[in-house]
């Protein structure tokens, strides 16, 4: 194996981890697991609890939470260790994609095996996943105080930060093995419109973090209407749109509502911009002779999508009382796919890709 061909696996590698590490952290969050372990230790808490003090120890701290106090009081040790595993899982699956990235890292730099722009753009790479790792401990601090659960806000933030690692991870990933002879001017307003569609996508991301910070599906689980109405009357009331509401979100039913609301719809519009972007492809694809690559690009980004259509919607269905994890954690997978469809159509479409 030459070296070129070493990077390129090293980076897929990393790309494959931050995948299944964002599905761990769904399955943390639908398992309500993220509250278990109350402290944040870098190096001792590499390893699990190893006696039973120390599980006890570990137990006590947790009784202390206001998700202890209001929702699992009276909770088994064996109900407390399968949320203990899953928090522990993912804490413990970040710190290897560290090693994972860092001796590498540092074999190829030695050997002067990294140019210039993979530098940059690794480093880039770094800083957010760092921001992640930050905002993970801050979110789950935010569920160690007051509330009985993680900040629907901050969880929102750590998702949009998880999914940029994975989408630049991956467009570095693409700049390092295709080659590029120039930028394509061809599908310049066609690039337009799937900037338009990222934009939707990544307020849609956003969205969703929330849907899963506030358990919103359980409140609405119908579809296409919302519990019999297209628009819940209280998302009408102007008295409703003010700052304690959505300071408050768990104390009301404006927000769930309106968040619920705007994420069933920015699905729609996303829906809206990708007919925008196949009428402007095959209007292309009439006048000019395209690769193989470029429908490649476009049927991805079509599975992508009714796929996520119809994960959410299953979602929805399904969240009678409470949100199956298989399907939430499809559901969340499926979006990191969508983003990796939407960053490989631009990627080919902006630059000559052979």
């Amino acid at each position: 194996m030459n070296n070129i061909s070493a990077i390129k696996i090293w980076l897929l590698t990393g790309l494959l981890m931050v995948f299944m590490q964002v599905v761990i952290g769904g399955i943390t969050r639908l398992t309500e697991s993220g509250l278990s372990i109350t402290k944040w230790e870098v190096v001792t808490g590499t390893l699990p609890p190893l006696s039973e003090e120390s599980w006890n120890n570990e137990f006590e701290l947790y009784k202390k939470t206001p998700q202890y106090l209001e929702i699992n009081e009276g909770m088994s040790m064996k109900q407390f260790k399968f949320i203990y595993f899953w928090e522990y899982i993912h804490r413990l699956w970040a710190r290897i994609m560290g090693f994972v990235f860092i001796i590498p890292f540092i074999y190829f730099y030695r050997k002067g095996l990294l140019t210039a722009k993979l530098k940059k753009d690794l480093g880039i790479v770094v800083i957010l996943a760092s921001l992640a790792a930050a905002f993970g401990w801050i979110m789950v601090a935010s569920g160690l105080v007051e509330r009985p659960w993680v900040n629907a806000y901050k969880l929102s933030i750590h998702l949009l930060l998880a999914f940029s690692v994975f989408g630049y991870l991956f467009w570095t990933y693409l700049n390092y093995v295709y080659d590029k002879i120039g930028i394509d001017r061809t599908f310049v307003s066609l690039r337009n419109v799937l900037f338009l569609f990222f934009a939707v996508f990544v307020l849609q991301l956003f969205l969703g973090g929330m849907m899963s910070g506030m358990k919103i599906a359980v409140v609405y689980p119908t579809w296409p209407d919302m519990n019999g109405v297209l628009i819940p009357g209280i998302i009408m009331s102007l008295k409703e749109w003010n700052w304690e509401n959505f300071y408050h979100y768990d104390t009301n039913e404006f927000t769930p509502a309106i968040i619920h609301f705007f994420h069933r719809n920015t699905a729609y519009l996303l829906l809206i911009v990708f007919l925008w972007i196949s009428y402007k492809f095959f209007r292309i694809q009439k006048e000019y002779t395209l690769r193989n690559s470029y429908f490649l690009s476009y049927v991805l980004l079509v599975s992508g999508l009714v796929l996520q259509i119809i994960l959410g919607i299953s979602t929805v269905l399904l969240s009678i009382g409470k949100v199956p994890v298989f399907i939430g954690v499809a559901h969340q997978a499926g979006a990191l796919l969508l983003l990796a469809a939407t960053i490989y159509f631009i990627f080919v479409i902006n630059r000559k890709v052979h």
